[in-house]
């Protein structure tokens, strides 16, 4: 993509208070191979190339994020002669900063392992590549994939630019053991009910609930959820308004900070506290629930003092303030979830980027990254044999089938981070006592602001 159209195709997901920073780049010569689409994995010849791949850091499990990467890198090679690199962002700030500087220099990483809420803002700039019939069919085929995690890979099948790689729907873990000793027999489906629930389990040490008040993603998960529960969608991309400054956003926002400053049923250090913290504060046994966790959280949970102890349920999906949906509102379990692999147009390397992409969707591939990290896999094969007849994913299930994907708009990236703002900017006040009425306020105008211009400039 030529610098100017690249600027253009930006108008629209401008960086929120960030300097650009640099990516790494594709430095190989062009394929010799033939075009994209035409070749299998097997007829590529990588010999002293190397593919960049950027994806999301683990924090809950760094380490062996690490030693993946060497063994992807190994397998690879031995199949094409070709390695990779791979290169990490730590945040939703992060991650739309190295779109967008790679998309205005036209170079970069080959590969893209990007959240499936990001894929929008993506295909939004037209720099990636479309997947038609011969390019799925080098990563395997759309048959070989769940079909509901291609729900977000483009805005309709003729114009998909996203593999889903790993699903990764949201649901809440709960300690039976603290909720049997405090009388609490049925498990709460609104969110007023979980505060009740979380104010009995508050004693000494041990909170109602984990919640990581600095995670650079989990945020915004908890406000847009609760906000179209009831009714208000955030993005109207109808009217083209975006809908932040209105009472159910205000309310979601009031309940998420009175929980620490208000009901007190977090600990207190929950404002430093990332979503690897809040998990391991649940697997200590200090707290009742952690909401907005994924089965990735098993292979921490099944090491812990509550193995065996601990069980995973949908999150409420009534809003704060009512007993049922409002007409208009949608039971929501989760977002559509997990991570999707694109493919740079500037790539010079796209048979084996798709290459690598088919090898990391393989059952083989699949089933092993699960029993590793916990996500889902994408792949159908692999996701039939994990999930037949295992109780623990059975919520996880419904959550995934209950899911509802967040606007498929070029302003949603920009919307994402300005409700992830609204909390970085409150943690100081909570810090000193709580979030006032005409502060919070002035918060969600600001945020209504940016999403508005964005979704303006992506028309």
């Amino acid at each position: 993509m030529k610098a100017r159209n690249a600027m253009g195709a930006l108008a629209g997901i401008a960086v929120v208070g960030l300097a650009l920073a640099g990516c790494s780049g594709s430095d190989s010569p062009a394929s010799s191979s033939s075009p994209a689409g035409s070749a299998t994995a097997a007829k590529i010849d990588g010999t002293g190339k190397t593919v960049h791949v950027m994806i999301a850091a683990n924090g809950l499990y760094p380490e062996q994020q690490k030693t993946w990467f060497g063994e992807v890198s190994d397998k690879f090679k031995a199949e094409t002669g070709a390695t990779v690199e791979f290169e990490t962002f730590a945040s939703a700030n992060d991650e739309l900063t190295k779109i967008q500087t790679s998309v205005l220099s036209g170079q970069g990483p080959d590969v893209y392992s990007l959240g499936t809420t990001f894929t929008p803002t993506a295909y939004a700039t037209g720099a990636f590549m479309t997947l038609g019939d011969a390019e799925w069919a080098q990563v395997g085929g759309r048959d070989k994939f769940v079909p509901s995690t291609l729900g977000i890979s483009g805005p309709d099948e003729k114009n998909e630019i996203a593999v889903p790689f790993a699903s990764r729907p949201f649901v809440m873990a709960y300690n039976k053991d603290l909720l049997a000793a405090a009388g609490i027999t049925d498990l709460p489906t609104t969110w007023d009910e979980l505060t009740d629930d979380a104010k009995k389990l508050t004693t000494g040490d041990v909170h109602g609930l984990a919640i990581g008040y600095a995670d650079g993603f989990d945020p915004w998960k908890f406000i847009w959820g609760m906000s179209i529960q009831a009714g208000n969608p955030i993005l109207n991309l109808e009217d083209g308004k975006a809908q932040i400054d209105v009472d159910p956003t205000q309310t979601a926002y009031q309940t998420y900070f009175d929980w620490y400053s208000k009901d007190k049923v977090v600990d207190p250090a929950a404002l430093g506290w990332k979503n690897a913290q809040a998990v391991a504060a649940f697997a200590d046994g200090k707290a009742g629930f952690v909401p907005m966790v994924s089965a990735t959280s098993r292979v921490t949970l099944d090491k812990s003092a509550v193995a065996g102890k601990y069980a995973y349920a949908l999150m409420p999906t009534v809003p704060p303030g009512m007993t049922t949906n409002p007409g208009d509102g949608k039971p929501a379990t989760s977002i559509i979830s997990g991570d999707n692999m694109v493919v740079a147009k500037y790539s010079k390397n796209q048979d084996l980027a798709l290459a690598l992409i088919n090898m990391l969707t393989s059952t083989e591939n699949q089933t092993s990254y699960n029993k590793t990290f916990g996500d889902l896999p994408t792949n159908q094969e692999a996701a039939t044999a994990i999930q037949t007849g295992d109780e623990l994913l059975k919520p996880v299930l419904e959550s995934s089938a209950g899911a509802i994907g967040t606007p498929f708009s070029g302003a949603w990236g920009d919307t994402q981070l300005a409700l992830t703002n609204v909390v970085v900017q409150a943690l100081p006040a909570l810090q000193a006592g709580g979030v006032s009425e005409s502060d919070l306020k002035a918060a969600l105008q600001t945020a209504q602001s940016t999403a508005q211009a964005s979704l303006d400039k992506a028309k």
